[in-house]
């Protein structure tokens, strides 16, 4: 009889040790790789940035790739095809935009980060300086989150998209990403973009719903500015005839991220 209780108990211990070992196997995290590489294509049926269109109010085709290490050092380049270079006058050349970026990411607590970097904006064989200064431009960023909640200020060291004489232009926003969960978020925005010497100063603002598909990214934009009632009318170049590429609309976009 003492036998058979020892064996038994002697088969409960095993039996508990082997459980506790697969539990604490089963809790042990994956070790964080040293970096990460993402891509990601899409398009939108028009390409807005900061409240202006620069697909002269039509669809733009897209594509990113992005670097991260862990230690928080990333780089990136993105593409987006635009018209506005060529819209702002004859003989005007420059069908694509490219932005090559890098910085660093770290924490401060566990609620609150931060990001600095740069990013270049290249427009391959533009000639806007046959009206204007180099449609190619460098900024300098700085953001700080906290919580949902982000502020970023961009700078520019020079001059900003093609306005003469307005290095030391830059930009303000407040932005935040709502999880409202199945992979739905909404993300409000407002930002507010200075010219130096120039006018083109103004106002932008938009709501942007997004939904997370296993990676597939559906968005739906309701976005504006506030350029024909500080001007007293609309933004438009001559090769996209009246339209006003600062007015109110609607851009829908889908993204794949790998």
């Amino acid at each position: 009889m003492k036998h058979q209780l020892a064996t038994s108990l002697t088969k409960s211990v095993a039996l508990a040790v082997l459980f506790m070992s697969g539990a604490a196997m089963a809790q042990t995290k994956a070790p964080e790789p040293d970096y990460t590489l993402s891509y990601n294509v899409g398009a939108v049926t028009e390409y807005r940035y900061r409240g202006l269109s620069q697909s002269g109010k039509k669809p733009a085709l897209q594509a990113g790739v992005d670097f991260a290490a862990k230690s928080g050092v990333y780089l990136g380049a993105w593409a987006s095809t635009i018209s506005w270079i060529k819209d702002s006058g004859p003989g005007l050349k420059g069908p694509v935009e490219v932005d090559i970026y890098g910085g660093y990411k770290g924490s401060i607590s566990e609620t609150v980060s931060y990001d600095v970097g740069g990013l270049q904006y290249w427009y391959p064989t533009n000639n806007f300086s046959n009206v204007a200064a180099n449609a190619n431009t460098f900024e300098l960023y700085a953001a700080l989150t906290a919580g949902p909640v982000t502020a970023k200020y961009s700078h520019a060291l020079t001059n900003l998209f093609g306005y003469t004489n307005s290095k030391n232009s830059g930009y303000l926003d407040i932005s935040a990403t709502f999880d409202l969960g199945n992979g739905f978020s909404v993300v409000p925005h407002i930002g507010s973009q200075t010219v130096k010497n120039n006018n083109g100063s103004y106002t932008d603002y938009s709501v942007a719903v997004n939904k997370d598909i296993d990676g597939l990214v559906l968005s739906a934009t309701l976005l504006g500015t506030n350029w024909k009632s500080k001007y007293g009318s609309n933004f438009t170049l001559p090769g996209s005839g009246d339209k006003n590429l600062a007015g109110s609309t609607v851009v829908l976009g889908i993204k794949k991220n790998f």
